[in-house]
């Protein structure tokens, strides 16, 4: 696809990507200002605006309690502007106000009461706290409904197949080997197996695996590979090499067994037959290269084999297991499963940013704005289902972001509400002011460094 394909295909689909885009980062910001908004009139401190957007106001209204509410221009963000704050971003609080007459005075003993700066310390805290967490909170509530309507999506952690030449060959891994756990985290599904893989890179791994009913310990590296989607965009993961038990083989795919080479797909259907329960080598035509599969089907779980009208149609179960393509949930076990979700995505974005910080994963893998409005475009024509569980990601993503103690973020106001606690006083608020500034320029760099990163991959994979 080259760029004039790109701009086409983008600009058949504007509605699609820009709506979903919009509608996705609109729902996430709200819900994370009202967070903030929510527990300031809990510690009765006077919100002034909520705004959804930046820029020029384009519908507002104020409400009884005189807090503006508006939708802005620009849907990039959104802002709540507490009473005493000096700018949306709570950089530093003033105890004056505009009067009747449009000159500064003195607030009165009422104002003062509401203003978010006298406020004690805990509350200013749980104020900044409860936009990230509202965020997390909203995440688990989305995952915990589909999980109870739809299930979970769950494959279990065995190895029905072993790639060729892979790090699992490499390293000794055999075919229907259950994962216990990887470098001490519990495995509960196939999908645990790959974000641990995909995070780890080509670090060593201590796995725990169960074997014919023994417990065995493997150490192994994945392999890293770099990969490129039909955006252009390029990220770096870690990738062992098994196949999980919910992928099946067409027959007509096979070209050999065991070396041997096979033209005639009903041929390879009688001795794929004869070889069940044993443990041999099948080679598939992907077009460019054939991969190699050491496999073991069971008789038991392909009764069906060769039952099929067509041959096209065969399709060989490569697990010794069931496939559990959605785990069943109640609602208790769907939060504990959505919060364990959370958990693990959390852990899995602090471990790639650290790999970030010290050099061994790229800071180009960094997306912006345009990245995601690919996604959650992808997402949108798939259904409902995918842009809800896109925007249960987002949230955690959005928390997990905001608690980064950097100033202008919520993390940056928590570690100077930390540091006023062991002082017993403010830091000062010239000391705050220089590291707010600082903190929005580091932020206004990475923003245009992610975003000019997309552009660029973009350019650059159709050239």
């Amino acid at each position: 696809m080259n760029i004039s394909d790109l701009i086409q295909m983008l600009g058949q689909n504007i509605w699609i990507y820009g709506g979903a885009f919009i509608l996705v980062l609109s729902i996430l910001v709200f819900v994370h200002e009202w967070g903030h908004y929510i527990i300031a009139r809990m510690c009765n401190v006077r919100v002034e605006t909520f705004s959804i957007g930046f820029g020029k106001e384009l519908w507002g209204r104020t409400d009884k309690g005189g807090t503006h509410w508006k939708i802005s221009m620009i849907p990039l963000g959104g802002y709540v502007q507490l009473f005493g704050d000096t700018d949306p971003a709570s950089a530093g609080h003033t105890d004056c106000v505009e009067g009747e007459d449009g000159k500064a005075r003195e607030m009165t003993k009422a104002e003062r009461d509401v203003a978010f700066f006298t406020k004690p310390l805990w509350q200013r805290a749980a104020v900044v706290f409860a936009g990230p967490a509202i965020n997390y909170i909203f995440a688990i509530i989305l995952l915990t409904g589909l999980y109870t309507i739809h299930g979970q999506p769950v494959s279990p952690p065995t190895a029905a197949a072993v790639i060729g030449g892979s790090s699992a060959d490499k390293y000794g891994f055999k075919v229907h080997d259950y994962i216990i756990s990887i470098d001490g985290k519990a495995i509960t599904s196939f999908g645990d197996i790959r974000r641990e893989m995909m995070v780890a890179l080509d670090k060593e791994s201590h796995f725990v695996i169960k074997r014919n009913g023994e417990f065995m310990d493997i150490y192994a590296k994945p392999e890293r590979l770099h990969m490129e989607d039909r955006f252009g965009f390029k990220s770096s993961i870690g990738v062992l090499g098994l196949i999980s038990s919910e992928q099946g083989i067409l027959v007509n795919e096979v070209k050999q067994i065991d070396g041997v080479d096979y033209s005639d797909a009903n041929l390879v259907l009688a001795e794929l037959q004869s070889r069940m329960g044993s443990t041999f080598q099948i080679s598939l035509d992907l077009g460019d290269e054939l991969r190699v599969l050491t496999i073991n089907p069971m008789a038991d779980k392909n009764k069906k084999l060769g039952s099929a009208e067509n041959i096209k149609q065969e399709a060989l179960y490569l697990s010794n297991i069931p496939i559990k393509s959605y785990s069943p949930h109640t609602i208790i076990t769907a939060m504990q499963s959505a919060t364990r979700e959370a958990y693990v995505m959390t852990r899995s974005s602090l471990e790639a940013l650290g790999q970030m910080v010290v050099g061994t994963r790229s800071a180009t893998e960094l997306g912006g704005l345009i990245r995601i409005g690919a996604i959650a475009g992808d997402m949108a024509q798939q259904g409902i289902v995918p842009l809800i569980l896109l925007m249960a990601l987002l949230s955690i993503n959005l928390g997990f972001i905001n608690l980064l103690p950097i100033p202008m973020l919520d993390g940056g106001h928590l570690l100077f509400n930390f540091f006023e606690g062991i002082l017993g006083k403010p830091v000062p608020e010239v000391v705050q002011d220089y590291a707010f500034k600082a903190g929005f320029v580091f932020l206004i760099g990475i923003m245009a460094f992610a975003n000019l990163n997309d552009v660029y991959q973009i350019i650059v994979a159709r050239t």
